[in-house]
């Protein structure tokens, strides 16, 4: 898209007090948050199979706003998210992380100081559930425990095949109860619907096998707690399964190109200034301090200009080959929509709230820190 100085106010994402704003920022727009709330939950079908993930807003504004949707279940990967949750009102917590040396002191800290609270962790190995279990008994305090089971992904996760032992040892553990799986299968990109649904389908059909021969011996499993976003919508089909959707909260420019079928707001945006005009180049103070960095580029689609190259992207800068040159000037606001919004929110210590077109308040990344 041209930058197009006439009809800006016909721009859903423009912004009226530019000249207040510190940049490279991020732009948060909560009515298009909310809506893309009400689809996630049309798509669930039913508000409790929800366990929304908050790595991608780390926001309590965003975690409040669900709340306000009836959504009580959440996940986390972090400590300092499962203290954002619990400080703003979550019932029901899963941290889908495995936890060693200190972090299961300040995991049982935080158990400790929220007993209204459920709290949860993902485990995968036996030792894990030893130690869990020593710091358990000690504090008095049972612990859920999900088994995170790899149906293909080779990150965290045992395979199903395996887990019927793990199953028996943890029920072996008085002091943990065994409450369900944890199934992310983040590996599945296929682009085409159909084929991605017969991908999720087979690699499923370990974690079915597994659940069966529990039920043999008379373990109950209360929650499937399955999938990302590629999954998201295909699980949603299984009635028994609990959905982890994370982006389309915010939704970014990879999801939207690779998963067309799913339709939700872009409601995170970048906004940058132009610092230099180069060489016939456009320069914006948006390097890869603001911006996540780990994929090539492109790692942002900007929304009011035409960019044929990225020439130079550093720590600070981000130098761009455009046919704009001339229209836009120093200091001119660039609106942009990153490739991968995740870990680009994580790099912002604060986001701007914009009602109307106009940035009325600031809300603060809460979660983006971690425990040291």
């Amino acid at each position: 898209m041209n930058y197009i100085r006439n009809n800006i106010s016909r721009m859903w994402y423009n912004i009226t007090n530019e000249s207040e704003i510190f940049t490279p920022a991020v732009l948060v727009y909560p009515d298009r948050i909310e809506e893309n709330i009400n689809r996630i939950i049309a798509i669930a079908g039913n508000v409790s199979r929800l366990r929304p993930h908050v790595k991608t807003h780390k926001l309590a504004e965003v975690e409040r706003l669900q709340i306000q949707h009836n959504i009580k279940k959440f996940k986390c990967s972090t400590l300092t998210e499962v203290m954002m949750v619990a400080e703003n009102g979550g019932e029901d917590i899963l941290l889908s992380y495995p936890l060693f040396g200190p972090a299961i002191k300040q995991f049982f800290d935080l158990k400790a100081k929220f007993p209204e609270v459920q709290f949860a962790v993902t485990l995968d190995a036996r030792q894990a559930c030893e130690e869990l279990h020593i710091e358990a008994k000690k504090r008095g305090l049972k612990l859920n425990v999900f088994i995170d089971l790899d149906n293909g992904m080779h990150r965290t996760g045992i395979d199903p095949k395996r887990a019927n032992g793990l199953a028996d040892f943890i029920i072996g553990h008085k002091w943990l109860h065994l409450r369900g799986f944890h199934i992310y299968d983040g590996h599945i990109h296929d682009l085409d619907i159909e084929t991605r649904k017969a991908h999720c389908d087979k690699d499923f059909e370990g974690v079915n096998q597994l659940i069966l021969e529990l039920e043999k011996k008379g373990v109950e499993i209360e929650e499937l707690a399955c999938g990302g976003t590629y999954t998201f919508p295909i699980h949603a089909m299984h009635k028994s399964r609990t959905l982890c959707p994370g982006t389309p909260i915010l939704w970014d420019a990879g999801y939207e190109q690779n998963i067309p079928e799913l339709d939700f707001l872009h409601a995170a945006v970048l906004v940058s200034r132009v610092i230099s005009k180069p060489n016939k180049y456009l320069c914006f103070d948006l390097g890869y301090k603001s911006l996540a960095a780990e994929m090539p580029h492109p790692r942002l689609k900007f929304l009011n200009l035409e960019v044929m190259e990225v020439i130079d992207h550093s720590e600070e800068h981000l130098v761009v080959s455009t046919p704009n040159h001339d229209e836009l000037k120093l200091g001119e606001f660039a609106y942009a929509v990153p490739q991968h919004v995740c870990p680009t929110i994580a790099l912002h210590e604060q986001v701007y709230v914009v009602h109307d077109n106009k940035v009325t308040n600031r809300w603060k990344v809460v979660a983006r820190k971690r425990y040291y």
